[in-house]
């Protein structure tokens, strides 16, 4: 026996830490001993990214080999700026209704596509798993439940039947190239009443001979129609622009008097310049707010392109007292501008005095918005 050879010892012997290596450069423990119960090796070459042998020191798999993986995911850097991200990302989610509506109209520009800001909590997200960072991950997931507070109501379905009035909505779009068809379309949702915006002079008599008969009931003011199956009465036109951009009629149905509005507000830009470009939309929005004020039917709807959401400030005025059919009785956002790929829900139904118990999109016509339809108890 060599010196190598010799075992760790207690009492009067001396300890000699053993040979590891042989002559072929392979590695070798040794062999465990009655006499080692106070003395154990580490294996210098270990790869500590795999799990030990099963003979080895529990102490090693339960110290050194285990905490490893937590160091995976508190070592590594890189997630204190995901963190700060994510922090502010929410942060500002929450504060969005803070920001003012001044020159730039920057905040109804913010609440016209803020429910898009959910693109960016994946990528957060996933950084996060990356750097193993537990702050990080926690972090990224902060912004994810403030957006499901502020917009996970919409994601449900709260459509419900029994509905006994169905009224469809459409910007036809001036350079539909036809008019005939998007009637057709629209007539077929089984609809009573079908108002539009930015139906052309060159078009008004092709959308209506491709009417059935049973809309025999209409008035036209500029580029604002109205039909209906139901006796319609008092048609005039709502002065809320220079050129006729809106109407007023009074439909007789089964249960009683519905008053109609249909309006076009103006539409808006957005420039580099100008910001986003809402004066007169809201200008307009304004007047006919006055107008839906002063009426005092019991039954009221008002409908069309708005050029703006619901969360839009410059709106708010005119939505106080109706309630959005879509917000309360839809699927979804309900986006229905531009139609290929819808960002916003410009299109809406609103109502007083009568309860919604659905609203949907319809699918796309030749038109650059989709209709939209809601359905109502009397």
């Amino acid at each position: 026996m060599t010196t190598g050879d010799m075992l760790p010892t207690t009492g009067d012997r001396t300890e000699q830490l053993p040979e590891w290596r042989s002559d072929e450069g392979t590695n070798h423990t040794p062999d465990p001993s009655p006499d080692d119960d106070h003395h154990h090796y580490l294996v210098p070459d270990q790869d500590l990214d795999h799990a030990p042998d099963q003979d080895l020191d529990p102490e090693w798999r339960t110290g050194r080999w285990a905490s490893g993986g937590a160091r995976r995911w508190v070592g590594r850097r890189g997630g204190g700026w995901i963190a700060t991200a994510g922090a502010l990302y929410a942060a500002a989610l929450l504060a969005h209704p803070l920001v003012p509506n001044g020159a730039r109209n920057s905040g109804s520009l913010i609440e016209t596509f803020l429910p898009w800001s959910a693109l960016a909590i994946p990528p957060l997200f996933l950084l996060a798993l990356y750097r193993r960072s537990l702050l990080a991950v926690a972090a990224a997931l902060l912004p994810a439940l403030v957006w499901l507070a502020l917009f996970g109501g919409s994601l449900t379905d709260k459509r419900s039947g029994g509905g006994e009035l169905i009224v469809v909505s459409h910007n036809v779009g001036a350079d539909n190239p036809d008019p005939g068809g998007t009637a057709r379309e629209l007539a077929d949702t089984g609809a009573q009443v079908i108002a539009v915006q930015e139906l052309a002079a060159t078009a008004k008599d092709a959308f209506h001979r491709a009417l059935p008969p049973r809309y025999r009931h209409h008035t036209v003011q500029g580029g604002v129609g109205l039909w209906s199956t139901y006796p319609m009465s008092a048609p005039e036109p709502v002065n809320i622009m220079p050129w006729p951009r809106a109407l007023r009629a009074t439909l007789t149905t089964p249960k009683g008097e519905v008053t109609v509005y249909v309006a076009h507000l103006a539409s808006v830009r957005v420039t580099a310049e100008s910001g986003f470009t809402t004066d007169r939309r809201d200008a307009a929005a304004r007047l006919l707010t006055e107008v839906v004020g002063r009426d005092s039917s019991a039954k009221t709807l008002v409908v069309g392109d708005f050029n703006g959401t619901t969360d839009d400030p410059g709106l708010d005025p005119l939505l106080r007292g109706m309630t959005s059919a879509q917000e309360v009785a839809g699927e979804g956002f309900g986006f229905s501008w531009p139609a290929p790929f819808p960002l916003a829900r410009i299109d809406h139904i609103l109502a007083r005095g009568i309860q919604p118990v659905s609203a949907r999109t319809l699918p796309a016509t030749g038109s650059d918005h989709l209709p939209v339809t809601a359905s109502f108890r009397l």
